[in-house]
């Protein structure tokens, strides 16, 4: 079971990454340690509501490393489908979109569809650590909000107390 605060399972999978060498690469956690990331799941290529948020990830993706954040995507579709896809209709993605085929990943992070072997909408954030801070998984009928997870990874960095709605700029909560 995932518990938060503790360290997000490990992996190493298979990457599609435009402009990198054949645009594959191997890609691990532990390849990322020192910095934020974000890991959102998504259930398919070549779908309808995943591409927004794919899009909204990608026109977001220099903000967040400029937090020093890092954005890896997957799903349990191949390299292959991904390039297909990626390269015909989402060719501004700059980051990983890591490969699942085994399915090994997304059951490890506990978002694997049993019956349909998809991934469910989940997106995870984990700290600098390693250790995993947030956890949302959805209905993969909804999108999630790219706007949301950048107002998440902004407040965990504050390493304070932030109140409902809090904001980059805002103070934190005083305790006591």
């Amino acid at each position: 079971m995932l518990k938060l605060n503790q360290p997000a399972p490990e992996f190493t999978v298979s990457a599609y990454q435009k402009g990198t060498k054949d645009d594959y690469k191997e890609v691990s956690l532990k390849d990322y340690k020192g910095k934020w990331v974000i890991l959102f799941f998504y259930p398919r290529d070549f779908t309808f509501v995943c591409p927004t948020e794919i899009k909204g990830f990608a026109k977001m993706y220099k903000d967040f490393q400029a937090i020093d954040t890092e954005v890896l995507a997957a799903s349990t579709d191949s390299v292959y489908s991904h390039k297909a896809w990626f390269e015909r209709d989402l060719d501004m993605v700059g980051f990983p979109v890591l490969s699942d085929t085994s399915h090994s990943l997304a059951r490890d992070y506990e978002v694997l569809s049993e019956d349909n072997g998809e991934a469910e909408r989940g997106t995870f954030i984990i700290d600098p650590e390693g250790k995993l801070r947030y956890v949302v998984i959805s209905d993969g009928n909804v999108g999630r909000s790219v706007e949301e997870t950048m107002r998440v990874v902004k407040a965990l960095q504050t390493g304070g107390l932030c109140p409902m709605d809090w904001e980059p700029g805002q103070d934190n909560l005083k305790k006591g």
